[in-house]
């Protein structure tokens, strides 16, 4: 369609036309057939010419090259690909009138809506309310996309720039501030990993119950044994999926777990 049209509006005149019509020509239960008319009102083809016009590199007259930068190869592609697709292509033109390129091809119709896959349960997001949480990401795209998606379910985020901003905050604050605490792993200053083993080891009630989630690009097993060996309770994937998150979070964090 782009190398018919193009030639449309290439080979056309000022003040000219190009129409593109689409309707269906038969139908049954697994297919359909469409019709795509394209008219144009421009120089037209010559009979001879039309005789040859899907080989490759032909053209209209010698000049055309240097007039309209053409490589000739334009219709033989579309034959071939209409071909290809089991369709038609038939051309009807006449010198210094114009063109009309009609062209048919049989498509597969998708499956009915009761054969279709059923959609996805809605997430029950609800266990995110009231919860707060900090997330520990020094990539800022990672971190605007984790907080939106926290804070769009009904989460308090607080941020940390670095495993070891993410061990300050912590122990600042007061003994059951944080419900959660999502730790990427790859940072700067502090790696995720050894930030998750000094919160474990800090002198403090919630620093062995506070549920530790590790987000890591890494979905290898001995990534996620790495994680719960340095005292993580989840090891989650990026980007973060909103559904195995809930999940997580129904499980270990127990203020609005139902």
């Amino acid at each position: 369609f782009q190398n018919i049209g193009g030639n449309a509006i290439k080979y056309g005149r000022a003040g000219g036309y190009v129409h593109a019509t689409c309707s269906i020509v038969s139908q049954t239960e697994n297919t359909v057939r469409y019709r795509f008319i394209c008219e144009d009102n421009g120089c037209g083809m010559s009979e001879e010419y039309q005789k040859h016009m899907f080989e490759p590199f032909s053209q209209e007259n010698s000049g055309a090259r240097t007039t309209y930068q053409g490589t000739g190869l334009g219709l033989s592609i579309v034959k071939k690909l209409v071909d290809a697709m089991g369709g038609t292509v038939t051309v009807v033109s006449e010198k210094g009138v114009g063109t009309t390129f009609i062209t048919e091809i049989p498509l597969k119709l998708a499956p009915a809506a009761s054969d279709a896959e059923k959609p996805e349960e809605e997430i029950d997001t609800t266990v995110f309310r009231g919860l707060h949480v900090l997330l520990v990401e020094d990539n800022e795209v990672n971190m605007e996309i984790a907080a939106f998606l926290l804070e769009d379910s009904g989460a308090e985020v607080t941020k940390a720039w670095n495993g070891a901003e993410g061990l300050e905050k912590f122990n600042a604050s007061a003994p059951g501030t944080y419900d959660l605490i999502l730790m990427d792993i790859m940072m700067p200053v502090m790696n995720g990993l050894e930030a998750a083993e000094k919160i474990r080891a800090l002198d403090r009630p919630d620093s062995e119950t506070v549920p530790i989630f590790a987000m890591t690009a890494n979905a290898f097993s001995d990534d996620a044994a790495r994680s719960r060996k340095a005292g993580m309770n989840e090891h989650l994937t990026k980007p973060l999926d909103l559904e195995k998150i809930t999940k997580a979070v129904r499980k270990y964090c127990k203020k609005n777990s139902r």
